[in-house]
């Protein structure tokens, strides 16, 4: 079982990732990655979904039918690992990117039903947490959290250091009538500084009927249907990746795997 989107050379849109419902064979996430030279436009209809543009590189201005954002964009790489530009999109509008240096653009999407507006989500508007400790410690910016509205979008971005776990110890979202978890697909897009590196990454269910192991590289996207989803880098190689979350209720509930949440605890490192 394939859980892993290889990235594409752009098309004629720039497009270099395109993961889709009926291709990850789920109901929610969408995920689409451009990169778009300095010039170029890019014009999306969002149809009967909510989108969140988040300019993972490069400088733009964003422009939909009832708002404009002239002039976005601050990091020209993401391993600058400050907080991103990004613009919510609600369904059934029309967005225009213009591409004011080279950008690199990912396009998250979910079914959208309700009636926000457009808006700029500016780095100051993005949390910024440390988690973790020992060789389980990331940064985390939280873009579209679920205390910032949006009708079924969950956005946020991590970055992991060599020879560091990140998404550990292994958790999991996948129970739909649980008090315990929500229901989230959920797609990691994945980028390395330097570029030549590559992760490990499982997805794997408590009984193993799903139990598959990764090496995605460079923009390569990993989907995440159920089940347990740790990242571990290698040494030589930071990691950073964005994740997309959607499901029937838009609320990040998860439960640990039993074996390995003593990681979270004081036992650790000391245990070692």
């Amino acid at each position: 079982m394939s859980l892993i989107s290889k990235v594409q050379s752009p098309d004629s849109q720039g497009r270099i990732q395109h993961v889709t419902p009926e291709r990850a064979g789920w109901e929610y996430v969408g995920f689409d990655a451009y990169l778009l030279k300095k010039g170029q436009r890019l014009t999306l209809s969002s149809n009967d979904r909510e989108l969140c543009l988040v300019l993972v590189a490069g400088l733009a201005s964003v422009k939909t039918r009832h708002a404009d954002f002239p002039n976005i964009g601050k990091r020209l790489s993401p391993f600058e690992r400050t907080p991103p530009y990004s613009v919510y999109v609600p369904h059934h509008d029309e967005v225009e990117i213009h591409a004011d240096s080279d950008v690199e653009l990912a396009v998250c999407s979910a079914p959208g039903k309700g009636h926000l507006p457009a808006r700029l989500i500016a780095p100051a508007d993005v949390g910024v947490e440390h988690r973790g400790k020992g060789r389980n410690q990331r940064l985390v910016h939280n873009i579209l959290p679920d205390s910032e509205a949006a009708d079924s979008l969950l956005v946020v971005e991590v970055y992991t250091e060599e020879g560091a776990t990140s998404s550990y110890p292994s958790h999991k979202h996948d129970q739909k009538e649980s008090p315990d978890e929500t229901y989230l697909e959920e797609t990691y897009y994945h980028r390395f500084d330097p570029e030549p590196g590559f992760a490990m990454q499982r997805v794997y269910t408590d009984d193993r009927s799903l139990d598959v192991c990764m090496a995605p590289y460079n923009r390569d996207v990993v989907m995440v249907p159920r089940g347990y989803h740790p990242v571990a880098t290698l040494a030589g190689y930071d990691n950073y990746y964005l994740n997309v979350m959607a499901g029937p209720v838009r609320l990040w509930k998860f439960t640990w795997e039993k074996d390995h949440a003593w990681v979270n605890s004081d036992d650790y490192p000391r245990r070692r």
